[in-house]
């Protein structure tokens, strides 16, 4: 039976830069996919045409989202599947809209990682529907023309709060990140709401990483 199995073979790349997580996820997939650890670089994942399926550890990786989108762009048929940290709502969001078919909690046991990657590799996205839910609201409702290159009327303090949302920060990460304080980044936050006609800042988030995806096709 496990000879018939439809992704025995199957191909799939591992970037993370935790060691002692990278051992763990290579012993997830051990007799049952063929994993390759990358260096984490984009040449590296687009190099290997073999690979269908990247599972991608965004804990120390800074710019996840800009080499999710690139490597989306130039090879479409490679899914990935995010791990980073838990109870972070606005981050699952941004992560999918980004291009990702799954996102797992770190603290996600070996059984489900497992069951994810066979979720994606049959096309599916494994998330949970509350949050599919309100993406698919979003993307529906929202009408916004927000750029991180500044194309709306909008202050250079608010395009770097706006790009920091899209990160994922929280207000206090981006108050240290900036230097101001976490009232003042409230206060910037409901600008950029205002000037933008949505609601939250999961509505912005997702609608600015929308519009740039949008603008890279």
């Amino acid at each position: 039976m496990q000879g018939d199995h439809p992704s025995r073979l199957t191909r799939v790349g591992l970037v993370s830069h935790e060691p002692l997580r990278l051992a763990g996820l290579l012993s997830v997939f051990e007799d049952h996919h063929t994993i390759v650890p990358v260096n984490g670089t984009m040449e590296s994942m687009l190099s290997n045409r073999e690979i269908c399926v990247v599972i991608l550890d965004i804990s120390e990786m800074a710019d996840w989202q800009e080499m999710l989108l690139g490597v989306r762009r130039q090879r479409p048929d490679v899914r990935f599947v995010v791990l980073g940290q838990g109870g972070n709502d606005e981050l699952v969001l941004r992560a999918i809209v980004a291009g990702a078919r799954a996102y797992l909690d770190h603290q996600t046991g070996p059984l489900q990682v497992r069951q994810a990657v066979e979720v994606v590799l049959q096309g599916s996205i494994w998330a949970p529907r509350r949050l599919l839910s309100i993406l698919i609201d979003r993307l529906l409702t929202t009408q916004i023309g927000v750029t991180p290159s500044g194309q709306t009327d909008l202050s250079p303090r608010e395009r770097q709060v706006l790009e920091l949302i899209m990160k994922a920060y929280s207000n206090r990460e981006i108050g240290a990140e900036l230097g101001i304080e976490e009232r003042t980044v409230k206060a910037y936050v409901a600008s950029l709401m205002r000037k933008t006609g949505v609601e939250n800042r999961v509505a912005l988030s997702v609608a600015a990483t929308h519009e740039q995806r949008s603008q890279a096709h």
